[in-house]
């Protein structure tokens, strides 16, 4: 395995020195899904919550929680961030339930990655969308949360294999 990255000589948290690493165009892509029952797939599309348009506010949420992934995650450099995008897609269950896919893609030209900025901008979109429906229903489930893209810097580009 090889060493871990944010550990010092001594096993301590570290923010990692970037400072030598090429500037490249980065980007990376992560997705999650929020499992809903047909009431709230029903109020979400029709627009029948009193908080607003779920997927614009879950939208926005996304997008800055991007911009703000070094104020949530110690060790992550705060990143100038060129794009982010998110996108949502529903799919049926035969069980009168329905899965919200969330995608996020992030865009940067720097010296480090944006995984982490795809991550939580997904997330913070999920958990947008159960926050706006919790009243309606608290047996949502979130997940499963993964990197599925990441293109640029030393150790190439990876595509996540289902």
């Amino acid at each position: 395995m090889d060493k871990l990255t944010h550990f010092n000589d001594e096993g301590r948290a570290r923010m990692v020195d970037i400072s030598d690493k090429d500037v490249t165009l980065r980007t990376a892509a992560a997705k999650s899904a929020v499992t809903v029952n047909d009431t709230i797939y029903h109020k979400i599309i029709e627009g029948g919550f009193k908080k607003g348009d779920v997927l614009a506010v879950a939208q926005v949420a996304g997008i800055m929680a991007a911009k703000k992934t070094s104020d949530w995650i110690p060790m992550c450099h705060p990143l100038h961030l060129s794009g982010v995008d998110l996108s949502f897609q529903w799919e049926k269950q035969n069980d009168a339930s329905y899965i919200l896919h969330i995608t996020a893609e992030v865009r940067t030209t720097g010296s480090t990655g944006v995984e982490m900025e795809a991550l939580t901008a997904v997330s913070a979109a999920a958990l947008t969308v159960y926050d706006m429906c919790k009243a309606a229903d608290k047996g949502m489930i979130i997940g499963p949360t993964s990197l599925v893209l990441k293109t640029g810097g030393k150790n190439g580009d990876y595509r996540r294999e289902d």
